[in-house]
């Protein structure tokens, strides 16, 4: 199925944090957070002004973000857990440093 986001809304893949510590202490799944980092799937194609004019959305599909702790809904979408969140929610959009320094 394909589901694509209205608005300034955004389809988000959590991406799951490490199983082990730097020490290499195992973290047992009751005591893990739950990741704010994510893959941007889908997002919509932006918000309207009053004036009727779209605002473009700054993040894409690929993009791999960082969202606030209790955002977005969680939805069910072909069996795989995903989030729904408003642009607003993300807090910035992470790059790789070797990607930055080459551009």
């Amino acid at each position: 199925m394909q589901f694509t986001p209205l608005h300034d809304r955004v389809l988000v893949r959590r991406i799951e944090s490490e199983e082990k510590t730097k020490g290499g202490l195992i973290i047992p799944d009751s005591a893990k957070e739950k990741p704010s980092e994510g893959e941007v799937i889908a997002v919509g194609e932006g918000a309207r002004k009053d004036s009727g004019e779209l605002i473009p959305m700054a993040v894409k599909a690929g993009d791999r973000i960082l969202f606030g702790k209790w955002s977005g809904t969680e939805v069910k979408i072909d069996g795989e857990d995903m989030l729904i969140m408003k642009e607003s929610d993300i807090l910035g959009i992470m790059t790789d440093k070797a990607a930055v320094k080459a551009a």
